[in-house]
């Protein structure tokens, strides 16, 4: 959510660093933003409400350098979007400055505290908190008075510190929110995303939880926060530059939809066995008989992820014959859940740091569960903890609103399900329909990418729509879902999916000229009964947007607007189906001037509960 990013280097001034460092976590989302360095045995800071490109205008106005610093984008968690609250927090010396992504859970009890003892804050922010504790405790080691505050501190940090008294060390640690350190041969930085530092450096090494890291323009060393000594493995950052960039589209998102084509291949490239009708990942070898022997699998996940986990359940039963669940990560961790001998957590995030599904994979694993994590980020906290896992290879995702890591999430499933279902009940002939199947999904994303202008000149005529249901049945139901969610986080409408059979219930009350709905009605075994749906919808002046098959010409004389796609396996189409109503989205987003890549109020990485 909110962005980190620290250097100290050999005299060079790290304002011009800083300031790019936090532009590359712009796509993160965020209210203010501001920067704090050291200089001449003094602490000099600048804040804003509002954009990067703010502060930077406020730093043109009235500059400054220095060889050490740390800077923050800031999305609001506790007291409103000013420039009051935005980060660097100082202390009460206006020499210490913080910055800090996540949240202090006991920020209230240790405020109060704070107070009796004779500090005076001035903000809103439970992250002021940090820097008068950490105050209370400095007696002449950042190091130690770090350690001795955090042993105070309940919830979920990622810090930053820098005190004018010691120029030349810069602390950091992290628990819960992430943190990584990156190397260079003239300085040393700290970031929570890895888009800070690419253009800098690849090499990086990943804090884990409660681990702090102190940085001197020689050198770095890290330890736990009892002070023990800890070993890291520098790690190589495998993406360039280029993956930050919008290479001539407009919006990353547009970028991100038209790059599906390559990702979904990426996501099993060297993967699919044709010969054998199979699917090989190395992240799981070790637990194939696990899956092949489990009763139940269960699917852990938030927001867009949860949908593809829905389908991941329709095809993991569909094809492996193996009982599964879907939860989200925040009810799990909380709901007392029933874990048996033998049950599989899979557990899904796109960066992989999600605060509640990580939560939600350690309680599964604390009841006994194998957790098997599905993520994209390289190195990500979900990679590192769960007992096994498969990356999605979908490469950097800037929008805010998930696309590719969506379609290589649920490649990824059907790979997995394809590998559990051959041991359990398809046959080689069935196995290899399916990897045939799956290898043809770029070519017919990129057959429906074609369609760019039809379906912008579409979107136009639902420009002034107020609400949209969204419908479909069986693999295409968390397809609608997820279709209703991309047009609600970008475009600002209304929306909801429904299973199609459900719209009796409830939802047919709304329906009029002036409420569009989408079906998602594709060739399968509920065909008859979404035209059934379909006609009812029109009976009582419903405007029918549908995505349908190549050549369908019943679905044509039926709806108002039809966008055509391939056809393919039943368990596959969910991968087809979704990608028109993500262009959909964006273009109703973009006619109505709205924000596509930093829609408002959202953030790309949630690791705050």
């Amino acid at each position: 959510m909110c962005g980190i990013i620290g250097c100290i280097t050999r005299g060079k001034n790290v304002v011009p660093t800083l300031i790019e460092g936090l532009r590359r976590m712009e796509y993160r989302g965020y209210d203010s933003a501001g920067v704090a360095v050291l200089r001449g045995g003094a602490l000099l800071s600048r804040k804003t409400i509002g954009k990067v490109e703010e502060l930077s205008r406020v730093l043109d106005d009235d500059p400054i350098e220095g060889a050490i610093g740390i800077a923050h984008t800031r999305w609001a968690t506790h007291g409103e979007p000013s420039t009051m609250n935005a980060h660097p927090h100082l202390d009460s010396t206006g020499k210490l400055a913080i910055v800090h992504n996540g949240i202090v859970e006991n920020y209230r009890v240790l405020r109060r505290s704070l107070e009796e003892e004779g500090h005076v804050f001035t903000t809103e922010t439970d992250t002021e908190v940090f820097a008068h504790l950490i105050e209370k405790y400095y007696t002449g080691d950042l190091g130690d008075a770090v350690r001795l505050a955090l042993a105070e501190v309940h919830g979920a940090y990622g810090i930053a510190v820098i005190h004018a008294d010691q120029p030349e060390l810069l602390v950091a640690a992290r628990n819960g929110s992430p943190l990584i350190v990156g190397i260079d041969k003239d300085a040393y930085y700290v970031a929570s995303d890895a888009a800070a530092l690419v253009r800098h450096t690849k090499d990086v090494v990943y804090l884990d939880d409660m681990e702090m890291v102190m940085a001197t323009p020689e050198g770095f060393s890290t330890t736990t926060l009892e002070n023990e000594l800890v070993t890291k493995h520098v790690e190589r950052i495998t993406w360039d530059i280029g993956q930050i960039e919008k290479n001539g589209y407009p919006h990353f998102m547009l970028k991100e939809i038209h790059e599906q084509e390559r990702t979904v291949m990426d996501a099993v490239r060297g993967r699919l066995l044709e010969s054998s009708g199979d699917a090989f990942l190395g992240g799981l070898r070790d637990h194939r008989k696990t899956l092949t022997d489990a009763k139940r699998i269960i699917i852990i996940a938030c927001g867009t992820s949860w949908h593809a986990g829905l389908v991941g359940e329709y095809m993991l039963e569909d094809l492996a014959r193996v009982s599964t669940e879907v939860e989200y990560a925040s009810e799990f961790r909380y709901r007392n859940p029933v874990i048996r001998r033998g049950d599989v957590a899979f557990v899904m995030s796109q960066s992989g740091e999600t605060r509640d599904t990580l939560a939600a994979m350690g309680e599964a694993q604390r009841r006994g569960a194998v957790a098997l994590g599905i993520v994209n980020v390289v190195g990500s906290s979900i990679a590192r903890r769960s007992d096994g896992g498969v990356y999605t290879h979908a490469g950097l995702e800037i929008g805010v609103a998930s696309t590719k890591a969506f379609t290589s999430q649920l490649m990824v499933l059907a790979a997995i399900a394809l590998m559990v279902g051959r041991s359990r009940s398809i046959s080689v002939i069935e196995g290899r329909e399916i990897v045939r199947a799956m290898l043809a999904i770029p070519q017919q994303i990129h057959r429906i990418v074609e369609k760019n202008a039809e379906i912008e000149r579409i979107a136009s005529r639902y420009v002034e729509s107020s609400n949209f249901l969204y419908l479909g049945r069986g693999y295409n139901f968390p397809v609608a879902l997820e279709g209703a969610l991309k047009l609600k986080e970008i475009s600002y409408i209304h929306a909801e999916g429904y299973p199609a059979a459900e719209m009796k219930h409830g939802p047919i009350a709304l329906i009029d000229e002036k409420m569009p709905v989408v079906f998602i009605a594709t060739q399968d075994a509920y065909y008859e009964k979404i035209l059934s749906n379909m006609e009812e919808v029109k009976a009582r002046g419903g405007r029918v947007l549908a995505i349908a098959t190549e050549g369908d010409t019943q679905v044509a004389r039926m709806a108002d607007d039809v966008i055509e796609i391939p056809k393919t396996l039943p368990h596959l189409t969910p991968i087809l189906s979704v990608i028109p109503l993500q262009l959909l989205a964006y273009y109703i987003a973009v006619a109505r001037g709205c924000h596509v890549d930093q829609p408002r109020n959202l953030a790309k990485s949630v690791t705050v509960e």
